[in-house]
């Protein structure tokens, strides 16, 4: 390689990343839950100028004091930023944010990157995207892995669906919430790996709850177990980072009361939603469809507003 095609490739990138960092002097954040206002505080944190909605006046106020501009609207939000994460609930909710008659496409700047982190149905990361391009606005989605630690940590895993260009472009945003970053393919991809991992996630917590409900009522201790289970065959992110047992992690919902966490509702949407997906792909998902069946007769039972962890009190107690 020469040296003038280094220095022309070298400068390139440069230009680029200069061209990017520009890009970054105001940043919008609509969605300020258990996982987005961490999310929000750590972009404060790496000393990005944020303006932040969210219907919750509290927790605005709580981002306020930390640094950031509150909105009365996510239109207002949009019309001075030149980029915007989102971290919203349910399709619902991001439809609303985007599209309704105050949201985010009816004022963003030209040009804007929309970066949509919440979880939801794929056909809707690309309806907004199809929409956004109308409007000569760039969009993403990019769902989170990691739970409520890694958010207020900043070690989140990104998973990313759109172009190429508009994913590097969100790189330093994402960066700046997360230690790993995952261009997935097109628009949607993210949300389909996101999907499929939270499905799996579920499944494994029922497990990890059944074996460690089972090894107590045979006389196990349930941190001797979690011991033998995570240095064995059965080890897995449930057991081991976020087991449901209380007492056994100090700092997990399971040992907090199961408050401050993924909401059992939470996970019951995100299998309903890989439920969606499997029946229009017509694949068989028999223990994600039965794992959505479990985590809805938890929430009957009363348990909607505990982490989703709590499926081991609802096994106990059967």
């Amino acid at each position: 390689m020469s040296a003038f095609t280094t220095l022309s490739k070298f400068s390139s990138s440069f230009a680029a990343t200069a061209a990017g960092a520009r890009c970054y002097s105001k940043i919008g954040f609509v969605g300020l839950g258990n996982m987005g206002g961490h999310m929000a505080k750590n972009l404060l944190t790496k000393g990005y100028k944020l303006t932040v909605y969210d219907v919750n006046k509290s927790a605005v106020a709580s981002l306020v004091e930390a640094g950031a501009t509150g909105a009365p609207s996510a239109a207002e939000m949009s019309k001075e930023v030149e980029a915007i994460v989102s971290m919203l609930p349910s399709n619902q909710h991001v439809l609303d944010v985007y599209n309704g008659e105050h949201g985010v496409l009816s004022a963003a700047k030209k040009n804007a990157l929309l970066i949509d982190s919440s979880t939801v149905d794929p056909s809707v990361s690309q309806s907004v995207a199809t929409e956004a391009r109308r409007r000569n606005l760039r969009f993403i989605d990019s769902p989170v892995s990691g739970g409520i630690n890694a958010a207020k940590d900043g070690t989140l895993t990104f998973m990313t669906g759109g172009a190429k260009m508009d994913f590097e472009a969100a790189k330093p945003l994402l960066e700046a919430m997360g230690s790993r970053i995952v261009h997935c393919g097109d628009v949607g991809m993210g949300q389909a790996a996101k999907l499929c991992n939270n499905m799996l996630l579920a499944i494994s917590m029922i497990g990890t709850a059944e074996a460690f409900n089972l090894g107590q009522k045979l006389g196990l201790d349930a941190k001797l177990l979690a011991d033998i289970v995570n240095s064995s065959s059965g080890r897995c992110w449930s057991s081991d980072l976020y087991n449901p047992v209380p007492g056994i992690l100090p700092d997990v919902p399971s040992s907090k009361n199961y408050e401050g966490g993924f909401d059992t509702t939470l996970m019951a949407k995100d299998l309903g939603l890989a439920q969606s997906a499997a029946t229009r792909t017509q694949t068989p998902i028999p223990l994600g469809s039965l794992a959505h069946q479990i985590y809805r007769t938890v929430i009957a039972q009363g348990f909607s507003n505990k982490d989703f962890s709590v499926v081991y009190q609802f096994l106990k107690g059967s």
